[in-house]
Protein backbone atom coordinates (compact mmCIF):
# COMPACT_ATOMS: atom_id res chain seq x y z
CA UNK A 1 0.00 0.00 0.00
CA UNK A 2 2.87 2.12 0.91
CA UNK A 3 4.76 1.74 -2.54
CA UNK A 4 1.26 1.96 -4.52
CA UNK A 5 0.42 5.46 -2.69
CA UNK A 6 4.31 6.78 -2.98
CA UNK A 7 3.93 5.73 -7.05
CA UNK A 8 0.46 7.84 -7.37
CA UNK A 9 2.30 11.01 -5.84
CA UNK A 10 5.12 10.89 -8.01
CA UNK A 11 2.34 10.12 -10.92
CA UNK A 12 0.33 13.33 -10.28
CA UNK A 13 3.61 15.44 -8.78
CA UNK A 14 5.28 14.59 -12.38
CA UNK A 15 2.44 15.74 -14.39
CA UNK A 16 2.35 19.39 -12.82
CA UNK A 17 5.72 19.63 -12.17
CA UNK A 18 5.57 22.49 -14.82
CA UNK A 19 8.50 25.17 -14.87
CA UNK A 20 7.52 28.39 -16.07
CA UNK A 21 8.23 28.29 -19.51
CA UNK A 22 6.15 25.25 -20.05
CA UNK A 23 3.45 26.71 -18.24
CA UNK A 24 3.69 29.73 -20.95
CA UNK A 25 3.85 27.09 -23.55
CA UNK A 26 1.58 24.76 -22.40
CA UNK A 27 -1.04 27.67 -22.09
CA UNK A 28 -0.68 29.68 -25.62
CA UNK A 29 -0.73 26.35 -27.52
CA UNK A 30 -4.16 25.68 -25.46
CA UNK A 31 -5.49 29.05 -26.70
CA UNK A 32 -4.67 28.70 -30.49
CA UNK A 33 -5.08 25.06 -30.70
CA UNK A 34 -1.55 24.47 -32.59
CA UNK A 35 1.69 26.91 -33.36
CA UNK A 36 5.03 26.36 -34.54
CA UNK A 37 7.93 26.76 -32.42
CA UNK A 38 8.55 30.36 -33.76
CA UNK A 39 5.00 31.37 -33.27
CA UNK A 40 5.14 29.97 -29.53
CA UNK A 41 8.25 32.37 -29.14
CA UNK A 42 6.97 35.48 -30.59
CA UNK A 43 3.72 35.05 -27.75
CA UNK A 44 5.58 34.34 -25.32
CA UNK A 45 8.74 35.20 -23.29
CA UNK A 46 10.42 31.75 -24.26
CA UNK A 47 13.83 32.18 -25.51
CA UNK A 48 13.87 31.01 -29.42
CA UNK A 49 16.80 28.08 -28.22
CA UNK A 50 14.70 26.96 -25.27
CA UNK A 51 11.00 26.61 -26.86
CA UNK A 52 12.32 22.90 -28.50
CA UNK A 53 13.47 21.77 -25.62
CA UNK A 54 10.34 23.17 -23.55
CA UNK A 55 7.70 21.49 -26.02
CA UNK A 56 9.43 18.12 -26.23
CA UNK A 57 9.13 18.23 -22.28
CA UNK A 58 5.13 19.20 -22.82
CA UNK A 59 5.31 16.13 -25.48
CA UNK A 60 7.28 13.58 -22.83
CA UNK A 61 4.37 14.64 -20.21
CA UNK A 62 1.80 13.66 -22.71
CA UNK A 63 -0.05 17.81 -22.75
CA UNK A 64 0.61 18.39 -26.77
CA UNK A 65 1.62 16.45 -29.63
CA UNK A 66 4.71 17.48 -31.96
CA UNK A 67 3.68 17.12 -35.80
CA UNK A 68 7.50 16.63 -37.01
CA UNK A 69 6.89 18.59 -40.37
CA UNK A 70 8.90 21.64 -41.47
CA UNK A 71 8.39 23.49 -39.54
CA UNK A 72 7.69 21.28 -36.69
CA UNK A 73 3.82 21.63 -35.50
CA UNK A 74 2.98 21.61 -31.63
CA UNK A 75 -0.59 20.72 -31.26
CA UNK A 76 -3.39 21.24 -28.31
CA UNK A 77 -3.66 18.41 -27.25
CA UNK A 78 -7.61 17.85 -24.92
CA UNK A 79 -7.30 18.19 -21.67
CA UNK A 80 -9.61 15.48 -20.67
CA UNK A 81 -7.74 13.58 -22.64
CA UNK A 82 -4.50 14.45 -21.20
CA UNK A 83 -5.21 14.70 -17.79
CA UNK A 84 -8.29 12.36 -17.72
CA UNK A 85 -5.22 9.58 -16.42
CA UNK A 86 -4.21 11.88 -14.21
CA UNK A 87 -7.53 12.73 -13.04
CA UNK A 88 -8.56 9.46 -11.80
CA UNK A 89 -5.10 8.94 -10.01
CA UNK A 90 -5.19 12.04 -8.23
CA UNK A 91 -8.54 11.17 -6.81
CA UNK A 92 -7.25 7.96 -6.36
CA UNK A 93 -4.42 9.86 -4.04
CA UNK A 94 -6.87 11.93 -2.08
CA UNK A 95 -8.88 8.90 -0.92
CA UNK A 96 -5.90 7.39 0.01
CA UNK A 97 -4.23 10.20 1.74
CA UNK A 98 -7.77 10.74 4.17
CA UNK A 99 -7.51 7.20 4.81
CA UNK A 100 -3.81 7.45 6.30
CA UNK A 101 -4.70 11.29 7.72
CA UNK A 102 -5.21 11.07 11.60
CA UNK A 103 -6.19 14.91 12.64
CA UNK A 104 -4.00 16.30 15.38
CA UNK A 105 -5.71 16.99 17.97
CA UNK A 106 -5.54 20.70 18.38
CA UNK A 107 -6.60 21.26 21.76
CA UNK A 108 -3.08 20.41 22.91
CA UNK A 109 -1.38 22.81 21.14
CA UNK A 110 -1.90 25.84 23.34
CA UNK A 111 0.32 28.14 21.52
CA UNK A 112 2.60 27.60 18.10
CA UNK A 113 4.45 29.90 15.63
CA UNK A 114 3.90 29.80 12.19
CA UNK A 115 5.63 31.31 9.42
CA UNK A 116 3.42 30.02 6.32
CA UNK A 117 1.01 32.86 4.66
CA UNK A 118 -1.80 30.01 3.81
CA UNK A 119 -1.07 27.93 7.70
CA UNK A 120 -1.55 31.61 8.75
CA UNK A 121 -4.89 32.45 6.39
CA UNK A 122 -6.40 28.39 7.80
CA UNK A 123 -6.15 29.33 11.27
CA UNK A 124 -8.04 32.65 10.92
CA UNK A 125 -10.80 30.88 9.08
CA UNK A 126 -11.16 28.45 11.77
CA UNK A 127 -11.75 30.66 14.05
CA UNK A 128 -13.52 33.04 12.68
CA UNK A 129 -15.71 29.68 11.86
CA UNK A 130 -15.42 28.42 15.52
CA UNK A 131 -17.11 31.74 17.07
CA UNK A 132 -20.56 31.06 18.62
CA UNK A 133 -21.37 34.90 20.44
CA UNK A 134 -18.13 36.73 19.70
CA UNK A 135 -15.95 37.43 17.26
CA UNK A 136 -13.07 40.45 17.87
CA UNK A 137 -11.03 40.65 13.75
CA UNK A 138 -8.72 43.25 12.54
CA UNK A 139 -7.73 42.20 8.88
CA UNK A 140 -6.50 43.97 5.62
CA UNK A 141 -9.26 45.21 2.96
CA UNK A 142 -8.23 42.26 1.01
CA UNK A 143 -8.45 39.78 3.89
CA UNK A 144 -12.13 41.34 4.00
CA UNK A 145 -12.97 40.64 0.98
CA UNK A 146 -11.45 36.36 0.91
CA UNK A 147 -13.70 36.08 4.15
CA UNK A 148 -16.63 38.59 3.41
CA UNK A 149 -19.08 35.11 3.03
CA UNK A 150 -18.00 33.44 6.61
CA UNK A 151 -18.49 36.76 8.36
CA UNK A 152 -21.56 37.03 6.75
CA UNK A 153 -22.50 33.41 7.61
CA UNK A 154 -21.67 34.39 11.06
CA UNK A 155 -23.96 37.26 11.24
CA UNK A 156 -27.00 35.03 10.21
CA UNK A 157 -25.80 32.96 13.00
CA UNK A 158 -26.12 35.88 15.28
CA UNK A 159 -22.32 36.14 16.18
CA UNK A 160 -21.22 39.51 17.34
CA UNK A 161 -18.55 40.55 15.39
CA UNK A 162 -16.15 43.68 16.17
CA UNK A 163 -14.11 44.22 12.77
CA UNK A 164 -10.76 46.71 12.55
CA UNK A 165 -10.41 47.63 9.09
CA UNK A 166 -5.97 48.05 8.40
CA UNK A 167 -5.13 50.74 6.82
CA UNK A 168 -7.83 53.13 6.93
CA UNK A 169 -6.55 54.85 3.40
CA UNK A 170 -7.37 51.51 1.53
CA UNK A 171 -10.83 50.13 3.37
CA UNK A 172 -13.51 50.12 0.62
CA UNK A 173 -16.09 52.97 1.33
CA UNK A 174 -18.70 52.24 2.99
CA UNK A 175 -21.49 53.94 0.20
CA UNK A 176 -20.74 51.12 -1.85
CA UNK A 177 -19.78 48.26 0.33
CA UNK A 178 -22.32 46.82 3.25
CA UNK A 179 -20.31 46.86 6.42
CA UNK A 180 -23.47 45.82 7.92
CA UNK A 181 -23.67 42.37 6.17
CA UNK A 182 -20.65 41.61 7.89
CA UNK A 183 -20.21 43.04 11.08
CA UNK A 184 -21.83 44.17 14.24
CA UNK A 185 -19.37 47.29 14.58
CA UNK A 186 -16.87 48.54 12.02
CA UNK A 187 -13.67 50.58 12.74
CA UNK A 188 -10.82 51.56 10.60
CA UNK A 189 -7.07 52.09 12.06
CA UNK A 190 -4.47 54.16 9.98
CA UNK A 191 -0.95 52.28 9.80
CA UNK A 192 -0.17 48.96 8.49
CA UNK A 193 1.87 48.69 11.43
CA UNK A 194 -0.98 47.43 12.86
CA UNK A 195 -1.57 43.44 13.47
CA UNK A 196 -3.89 40.84 11.44
CA UNK A 197 -5.91 39.16 14.50
CA UNK A 198 -8.55 37.27 15.29
CA UNK A 199 -10.23 36.20 18.94
CA UNK A 200 -13.63 33.79 19.14
CA UNK A 201 -15.64 33.95 22.25
CA UNK A 202 -12.53 34.65 23.87
CA UNK A 203 -10.94 31.97 23.49
CA UNK A 204 -9.47 30.85 19.78
CA UNK A 205 -7.01 33.02 19.15
CA UNK A 206 -4.40 34.01 15.74
CA UNK A 207 -2.31 37.08 16.14
CA UNK A 208 0.07 37.83 12.50
CA UNK A 209 2.02 40.66 11.06
CA UNK A 210 1.06 42.39 8.30
CA UNK A 211 3.93 41.23 6.56
CA UNK A 212 3.39 37.70 7.37
CA UNK A 213 0.08 37.85 5.40
CA UNK A 214 2.51 39.43 2.07
CA UNK A 215 4.19 36.20 2.82
CA UNK A 216 7.63 37.27 4.22
CA UNK A 217 9.49 34.24 5.00
CA UNK A 218 11.31 35.89 8.11
CA UNK A 219 7.84 37.05 9.80
CA UNK A 220 5.14 34.36 11.80
CA UNK A 221 2.01 34.34 13.07
CA UNK A 222 1.24 32.87 16.85
CA UNK A 223 -1.78 30.55 17.60
CA UNK A 224 -3.50 30.39 20.85
CA UNK A 225 -5.96 27.59 20.84
CA UNK A 226 -8.03 27.47 23.65
CA UNK A 227 -5.34 28.93 25.31
CA UNK A 228 -6.09 30.79 28.46
CA UNK A 229 -2.70 33.11 26.94
CA UNK A 230 -4.95 34.36 24.50
CA UNK A 231 -6.51 36.86 26.54
CA UNK A 232 -3.19 38.86 25.80
CA UNK A 233 -4.40 39.28 21.97
CA UNK A 234 -8.19 40.28 23.13
CA UNK A 235 -7.02 42.65 25.53
CA UNK A 236 -4.00 44.03 22.88
CA UNK A 237 -7.39 44.24 20.76
CA UNK A 238 -9.75 46.08 23.27
CA UNK A 239 -7.45 48.54 24.55
CA UNK A 240 -4.37 49.36 22.00
CA UNK A 241 -6.11 49.06 18.78
CA UNK A 242 -10.12 49.21 19.09
CA UNK A 243 -9.64 52.55 20.77
CA UNK A 244 -7.44 54.33 18.95
CA UNK A 245 -9.18 53.57 15.88
CA UNK A 246 -12.08 56.01 13.93
CA UNK A 247 -15.79 54.19 13.92
CA UNK A 248 -16.96 53.48 10.08
CA UNK A 249 -20.43 51.59 10.84
CA UNK A 250 -22.41 50.49 13.62
CA UNK A 251 -25.22 47.75 13.58
CA UNK A 252 -28.32 50.22 15.16
CA UNK A 253 -30.94 47.55 15.89
CA UNK A 254 -31.50 45.99 19.02
CA UNK A 255 -30.04 42.17 18.91
CA UNK A 256 -32.45 40.19 21.49
CA UNK A 257 -31.56 39.26 25.05
CA UNK A 258 -30.49 37.35 26.74
CA UNK A 259 -26.64 37.75 25.38
CA UNK A 260 -23.57 35.99 25.95
CA UNK A 261 -19.83 37.85 25.86
CA UNK A 262 -16.67 37.01 26.24
CA UNK A 263 -15.30 40.19 26.77
CA UNK A 264 -16.62 42.78 29.75
CA UNK A 265 -15.85 45.80 27.82
CA UNK A 266 -18.66 44.82 25.22
CA UNK A 267 -20.80 43.47 28.18
CA UNK A 268 -20.64 46.77 30.04
CA UNK A 269 -20.75 49.09 26.80
CA UNK A 270 -23.67 47.34 25.84
CA UNK A 271 -25.35 48.24 29.68
CA UNK A 272 -24.34 51.51 29.74
CA UNK A 273 -25.38 52.30 26.08
CA UNK A 274 -29.00 50.76 26.21
CA UNK A 275 -29.91 52.01 29.74
CA UNK A 276 -32.84 50.32 31.86
CA UNK A 277 -32.27 47.30 34.39
CA UNK A 278 -30.18 44.57 33.48
CA UNK A 279 -29.96 40.84 35.32
CA UNK A 280 -26.52 38.69 34.75
CA UNK A 281 -25.13 35.40 35.32
CA UNK A 282 -21.35 35.23 35.42
CA UNK A 283 -19.20 32.03 35.01
CA UNK A 284 -15.92 32.65 36.19
CA UNK A 285 -13.18 32.04 39.06
CA UNK A 286 -12.29 33.81 41.98
CA UNK A 287 -9.79 35.99 41.96
CA UNK A 288 -8.32 34.87 45.31
CA UNK A 289 -8.34 31.26 45.82
CA UNK A 290 -9.01 30.48 41.80
CA UNK A 291 -12.08 27.84 42.68
CA UNK A 292 -14.89 28.10 39.83
CA UNK A 293 -17.63 30.39 40.51
CA UNK A 294 -21.11 31.01 39.09
CA UNK A 295 -22.59 34.33 40.27
CA UNK A 296 -26.15 35.44 38.97
CA UNK A 297 -28.57 38.68 40.21
CA UNK A 298 -29.18 42.07 38.93
CA UNK A 299 -26.64 44.11 37.74
CA UNK A 300 -26.35 47.33 40.27
CA UNK A 301 -23.60 49.52 38.71
CA UNK A 302 -20.65 49.23 35.44
CA UNK A 303 -17.69 50.93 35.29
CA UNK A 304 -15.26 51.65 32.39
CA UNK A 305 -12.74 54.30 32.09
CA UNK A 306 -12.83 56.84 28.66
CA UNK A 307 -9.39 54.25 27.87
CA UNK A 308 -11.26 51.20 28.12
CA UNK A 309 -8.35 49.99 30.19
CA UNK A 310 -10.52 49.03 32.94
CA UNK A 311 -14.34 47.85 33.42
CA UNK A 312 -16.14 46.03 35.98
CA UNK A 313 -20.03 44.89 37.07
CA UNK A 314 -21.15 44.81 40.17
CA UNK A 315 -24.32 42.18 40.37
CA UNK A 316 -26.90 42.15 43.43
CA UNK A 317 -26.55 38.44 44.50
CA UNK A 318 -28.67 36.57 47.31
CA UNK A 319 -25.12 36.60 49.15
CA UNK A 320 -24.43 40.65 48.34
CA UNK A 321 -22.89 42.45 46.16
CA UNK A 322 -20.16 40.80 43.64
CA UNK A 323 -17.61 42.82 41.61
CA UNK A 324 -16.77 41.26 38.52
CA UNK A 325 -13.92 41.80 36.16
CA UNK A 326 -12.77 40.79 33.07
CA UNK A 327 -9.37 38.08 32.30
CA UNK A 328 -6.81 38.46 34.17
CA UNK A 329 -9.06 40.41 37.09
CA UNK A 330 -7.16 40.97 39.97
CA UNK A 331 -9.21 44.34 42.01
CA UNK A 332 -12.63 42.75 41.45
CA UNK A 333 -13.96 39.41 43.34
CA UNK A 334 -14.62 37.59 40.62
CA UNK A 335 -12.61 36.89 37.20
CA UNK A 336 -15.36 36.68 34.37
CA UNK A 337 -14.89 34.25 31.97
CA UNK A 338 -18.56 33.97 30.18
CA UNK A 339 -20.89 36.66 30.87
CA UNK A 340 -24.57 36.32 30.22
CA UNK A 341 -27.09 39.18 30.43
CA UNK A 342 -30.75 39.07 30.44
CA UNK A 343 -33.48 41.99 30.67
CA UNK A 344 -36.08 40.35 32.99
CA UNK A 345 -34.50 37.85 35.29
CA UNK A 346 -30.44 36.07 35.43
CA UNK A 347 -30.07 33.93 32.05
CA UNK A 348 -30.12 30.27 33.06
CA UNK A 349 -26.66 28.71 31.81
Amino acid sequence: MADDLRQLLDTVGERFNLGEYEIDAYLTVLEHGQLTASEIADRTDIPQPRVYDTVRSLSDRGLVELRESRPMQIVAIDPEDAFGEVQSSFTEMVDELVARYTAPTRETEAVSLVKSRSTIIRHLAECIDSAEYELALSLTPELLTEFADDLAAQIANGVSIDLLLTPASAAPDPDTFDYLSVATTVRARRGITTPVLAVADGEHSVYATQDAIRDDKDRYGVIFNRSALGFLVSGFFGTVLWTTAETVAVDGSERPFPRRYASIRRAVKDIRDLGGEFYATVEGRDTETGEERVVSGKVADVAIQDSEEVAALTIETDAGRVEVGGLVAALEDIEGQEIHIGREAPPEI
